[in-house]
């Protein structure tokens, strides 16, 4: 339920039980509020006079007269304090009273009466009800019984105006806190999402959108780890883009960048979820292939991905080197680097020796 759909006394727990308990916490009895209800009928008769006195001396602080401003707002003031010196003296300390007080401490709380100009006015208006009091009630015993009555119901009060105001203290507090933490969630999540989106622009290459070569050691290394753990076998594949160099002297170097998003692009379309698949620097391109033999490797990658560079940039050709390690024997990361490589130059040379022949056969 919201703040909003219970009253004061509901949101403070307060009881008609809680009620007697704190007029015996502070001693206010059945015969005082008797005392009180007998100075009714004078206070009647003198309230507007109580009031304007008490008004006169009030504005005459600066700090009040700042918080008044105007003369409507010193009407509707006086009004309500007309109201609440007539409650002082009626008697009945219920719960319809209670929740007016409360009321006066949140109303005071949201204008900016301080806490000390609050006890001050109390203060004033306490000692010109003890003058009226002195005078009304004639008899000594009775006076200073009822003056010591007046006492514990404006502490009764203050306490209740106090808790509404600290209660209203506190709520701001706690608002301004939830406000802080959903600040800091927020700003904490654009630091992450931030932070993801720098570490996977050092992690790709910005020309072809693969992972970078720095990355390739630490992914290699955990796929092997894995793969030993569950016996099984990893791959990788080593390529070069053949006659790169020819290209890039012959026809520029936008045209040689041109061919590595192709092949980069062929790269990706044939290669699996799980696979990882890094530029290695220039025209070279390593993949790392968990779970997956040199068979399968070779039909993934020296059919499938020529069929697809075919289709997309005709008489471009790949040296393509294969090494496999597991499940009966597991190299390291370097290692099954360096044997990728190696099968790659070996496709290479290969090519330069067909090509050598083609261009002789032409002569």
């Amino acid at each position: 339920m919201r703040q909003t759909d219970l009253t004061l006394l509901e949101q403070m727990r307060i009881t008609d039980f809680e009620v007697e308990h704190r007029k015996s916490l502070f001693s206010l009895t059945e015969s005082d509020c008797v005392l009180l209800r007998n100075v009714k009928s004078a206070i009647d008769t003198k309230i507007d006079s109580v009031v304007a006195d008490f008004y006169e001396l009030q504005t005459n602080v600066p700090e009040v007269s700042l918080l008044i401003g105007d003369a409507d707002t010193l009407r509707r003031l006086k009004s309500a304090m007309r109201k609440y010196v007539l409650d002082l003296f009626s008697g009945l300390y219920d719960l319809e009273y209670v929740n007016n007080r409360l009321r006066i401490g949140l109303v005071h709380k949201r204008i900016g009466v301080e806490p000390k100009l609050y006890l001050s006015a109390v203060n004033v208006l306490k000692e010109l009800l003890n003058k009226f009091i002195h005078i009304e009630v004639t008899d000594e015993e009775k006076r200073i019984a009822t003056e010591i009555a007046l006492g514990k119901l404006l502490s009764f009060d203050i306490a209740l105006v106090f808790e509404t105001y600290i209660r209203s203290l506190v709520s701001e507090i706690e608002t301004s806190r939830n406000k802080s933490e959903q600040y800091a969630r927020l700003l904490e999540e654009k630091v992450k999402e931030r932070t993801q989106q720098l570490e996977e622009m050092t992690r790709t290459d910005p020309l072809t959108g693969l992972l970078n070569v720095r990355y390739l050691q630490e992914a290699l290394t955990r796929t092997l780890r894995a793969a030993q753990r569950r016996s099984e076998p990893v791959t990788v594949v080593y390529m070069d883009v053949n006659d790169f160099k020819i290209v890039n002297d012959t026809q520029g170097h936008q045209q040689g960048d041109e061919i590595l998003r192709v092949v980069a692009n062929a790269i990706k379309a044939v290669s699996r979820l799980e696979d990882s698949c890094f530029r290695y620097g220039g025209d070279e391109f390593c993949l790392v292939l968990p779970n997956s033999t040199k068979e399968e490797a070779q039909e993934a990658y020296l059919n499938r991905l020529t069929h697809e560079l075919e289709r997309h940039m005709k008489g471009m050709s790949l040296s393509i080197g294969i090494a496999q390690t597991g499940t009966e024997l597991y190299v390291d990361a370097d290692t099954l680097i360096r044997l990728a490589d190696e099968d790659m130059y070996r496709a290479k040379t290969e090519h330069k020796l067909k090509t050598t022949k083609e261009i002789q056969k032409t002569q």
